[in-house]
């Protein structure tokens, strides 16, 4: 693995809040056994971390498109149905802002509604390491757009989970065969090892 330039990367940490992490229709158990990778990687420069957060609809008629279907599937999880709070950062995360910044989405990938790539452009950012949840829904978005934007990707293999663990192993497989010119697969350590100080 070649190393990390600090001043040119980013840590992006998708949708690790508490609506994954609580008992929740979305109850991801694995998010808080990666936890500790993500708060190593999230201190290792909290002002080099972007947390991204998914905001569901309101109202599941308020959705567009066949994002209304998915909400009328999943209208237990529309705002006016949750506790608000529950679109909050995992607390241990959330001490990190500010300096950590905070994106907000309502579609998987980070980068259609956001200034997420603007952001990083005006900031010199050409690598990206990326944690979070889940591995085969946020966080394949978020790689890929990263991808489709020549950005260096850098995936931390301990640092993401998903609710179905067999789409978890099937998407790992992917990401390490199909993507492996364009996305490097490493665990944790590693990458703190080759991230520059």
């Amino acid at each position: 693995m070649k190393k990390i330039d600090k001043d040119k990367s980013a840590h992006i940490c998708v949708d690790m809040q508490k609506i994954l992490a609580e008992p929740t229709e979305w109850s991801t158990p694995w998010a808080y056994k990666i936890l500790p990778q993500i708060i190593a990687l999230t201190e290792f420069d909290p002002e080099k971390t972007i947390f991204t957060r998914f905001i569901p609809v309101l109202q599941n008629d308020k959705a567009m498109g066949m994002w209304k279907k998915y909400y009328e599937r999943w209208e237990c999880m529309t705002l006016e149905k949750i506790n608000p709070s529950l679109i909050d950062l995992i607390p241990d995360l959330s001490k990190f802002v500010p300096p950590a910044v905070v994106v907000d989405k309502h579609v998987y990938g980070p980068w259609v509604e956001t200034f997420l790539h603007q952001y990083l452009q005006k900031r010199g950012v050409n690598t990206l390491v990326i944690s979070g949840g889940e591995t085969d829904i946020c966080v394949l978005a978020t790689v890929l757009g990263a991808i489709d934007f020549g950005y260096r990707v850098i995936l931390a293999t301990d640092a993401v989970c998903s609710s179905q663990d067999d789409s978890h192993d099937s998407i790992m497989n992917i990401y390490k065969s199909r993507f492996s010119i364009q996305l490097e697969v490493h665990d944790t350590e590693k990458i703190l090892l080759h991230w520059e100080k």
